[in-house]
């Protein structure tokens, strides 16, 4: 690897994509030198120099060393797969596709690679509550975790009326993939794997032919239980997620976001001290700053510069938490014959799992 500046094309120049931007430009190991959308009519330059193209084939004709995948559902794998064949280490927006057959096709590419890094965003790891409850959760000190309750919903999926995201031939699911796939990724995180799920799926709200809103009760292989609600129909948003353990307990209140309407990133930690009075002591660590986009991006480059495994979002980590996104869509009866689910039309796992 030289000193010179990784260079970084990004396929979908969206809100995400532009977001991604801003935090490469301010390394000093990447810069972007081309961005593609289908917002472009024709190709040129915009006001900084960056190329722009209107199609992912023309950017990836770019002298690139990575690409961002910044794109609807439909195309996610298709242009991840195209990446690699190009030779560019990459990073693409969390789902992975619209379903596990989308995902298993990227991993049989990658391991036809070599020396590429293939990485996933499931930004909110890296939030700092998040990454502050882990390094309790890793301490030892509350003892091991009994059961993890987690509810993340907004008023919306998005504009009904145009938006991608209500329509199952491009997006493959509603609310419970698009940004309930957080709270499943986080579960995993602090629980293990789900093997036992009872789910209710259901879209009788917004009446689209995706989900509104999704809930879902499961028993980790190691025992933790844990309840989830994604919804579309939560007037005030809302993220919580609450891990309690053997000495105490650990609750993740608001998250930064770009939209701001999720309320103050807040980790709240009771400790019982062996009293147990149901009023234990606690302590509220606030966070000001979403330092989030940049740990993920420093991350993915230092794995690039060290050649080393990716820690966070292997593809292996994104079929397991898709994976557990169909096993809940799956465990609702109703819900898997109206759409014909088969798992996400897939194996039971990843190829040589």
């Amino acid at each position: 690897m030289t000193a010179e500046r990784l260079r970084v094309g990004i396929a979908g120049y969206g809100v995400v994509g532009q977001r991604r931007r801003q935090y490469i430009d301010s390394r000093d190991d990447m810069r972007v030198v081309a961005v593609c959308d289908r917002k472009y009519s024709d190709e040129g330059q915009l006001e900084d120099g960056i190329n722009y193209y209107p199609h992912y084939s023309r950017l990836f004709t770019e002298d690139l060393d990575v690409a961002f995948i910044c794109l609807t559902n439909d195309v996610a794998a298709e242009v991840t797969i195209a990446s690699l064949q190009h030779g560019f280490h990459t990073l693409c927006e969390k789902p992975p596709g619209r379903n596990l057959d989308d995902i298993q096709r990227v991993i049989a590419c990658e391991e036809n690679t070599t020396g590429l890094k293939l990485k996933y965003g499931f930004n909110h790891r890296y939030h700092d509550s998040v990454a502050g409850a882990l390094d309790i959760v890793a301490s030892g000190e509350l003892g091991r975790v009994i059961n993890i309750r987690g509810v993340y919903g907004k008023s919306v999926m998005i504009n009904f009326q145009s938006d991608w995201r209500t329509k199952r031939e491009i997006a493959g699911g509603g609310i419970l993939l698009d940004q309930g796939i957080h709270m499943v990724d986080l579960m995993r995180l602090f629980g293990g794997e789900y093997p036992e799920i009872s789910s209710v799926v259901s879209n009788s709200y917004w009446n689209h032919d995706v989900e509104d809103n999704a809930y879902a009760l499961m028993r980790s292989d190691t025992g933790v239980v844990a309840m989830l609600h994604s919804s579309a129909t939560e007037w005030r948003h809302r993220f919580q997620f609450d891990i309690t353990l053997e000495k105490g307990s650990i609750t993740l209140n608001g998250i930064l976001s770009g939209s701001k309407s999720y309320g103050e990133e807040t980790m709240t930690v009771a400790r019982t001290n062996g009293v147990f009075d149901g009023d234990p002591e606690e302590h509220i660590t606030r966070y000001k700053n979403d330092t989030s986009w940049a740990a993920e991006i420093a991350e993915f480059a230092g794995a690039i510069a060290g050649d080393h495994a990716i820690t966070n979002g292997s593809s292996r980590d994104a079929f397991n938490t898709m994976k557990l996104v169909y096993d809940i869509y799956c465990a609702d009866p109703e819900w898997k014959a109206r759409w014909n689910l088969d798992n996400g039309v897939a194996e039971p796992g990843p190829p040589d799992a």
